[in-house]
């Protein structure tokens, strides 16, 4: 029995719709690039988010990916966790971060982003890392900031694979002084009554109220680690050795 729904396509429609044969779509089919469509009958019957994959192949393909490589994503994709999974709750996205803005991306404009780069490794270290986490169709990426700084040390000749490594360290030293500041603020902003710890419904106010203060901190901090670092360079002509 047909369906009534203009949202699903037989193999012939689907084909038609994606612009490819439906030899080339029985071959995706056979090296597991799309997800089993639905069955009623000897009929298939495919929906939306076949037309959407088989779309992200074209452009990727078109991007210099091969077969393989794509295979691999798709693989690293659909074992990523959700939006929801990822931060524990099914709320809005942007409730997340207070100053951070999400990014929803198409697999396509992701390797837009980083080209050869976007591997199934750099895929899985993002998913791992908490950067990105999958929305159905779309890829989420938790800070537009945190995406551009990405893709611009990308265009510096700095390998994705490198950058997701720096970043788990990066992770690693912000989340200690993360802890140092909130320790501050509990035992000296906040304090203990008679030797308990205060609730965190206070820490937390002082924490949101004192927040600029600590990202001074760290940017100046930071900002003459770097100088630092820079007149280093300079005295030992870029020898690391010295």
């Amino acid at each position: 029995m047909a369906t009534d729904d203009p949202s699903e396509y037989r193999t012939a429609e689907l084909a038609e719709r994606a612009g490819i044969s439906v030899r080339t779509l029985r071959f995706y089919r056979e090296r597991k690039l799309l997800p089993p469509p639905r069955r009623e009958g000897r009929i298939a019957w495919y929906n939306d988010h076949h037309l959407a994959r088989l779309r992200t192949i074209a452009a990727l393909l078109e991007r210099g990916h091969t077969l393989g490589g794509i295979a691999e994503l798709i693989t690293a994709f659909e074992s990523g966790r959700d939006v929801a999974e990822l931060l524990g709750f099914s709320g809005d996205f942007h409730q997340t971060f207070t100053e951070e803005t999400p990014v929803r991306l198409t697999p396509e404009e992701l390797a837009d982003y980083f080209a050869a780069d976007v591997t199934a490794d750099n895929l899985a270290a993002s998913l791992d890392l908490g950067y990105l986490a999958v929305d159905g169709d779309a890829i989420v990426h938790v800070s537009r900031r945190l995406l551009d700084v990405s893709a611009a040390l990308v265009r510096e000749g700095v390998p994705l694979a490198a950058v997701l490594a720096a970043a788990k360290e990066v992770r690693a030293h912000t989340d200690a002084l993360a802890e140092l500041f909130t320790t501050l603020v509990r035992h000296h902003v906040v304090g203990a009554d008679a030797g308990r710890a205060p609730s965190a419904e206070p820490v937390t106010a002082a924490l949101d109220r004192l927040r600029p203060l600590a990202k001074s901190v760290v940017e100046a901090e930071l900002s003459m680690a770097m100088d630092r670092r820079m007149r280093a360079e300079r005295e030992s002509g870029g020898d690391p050795r010295s």
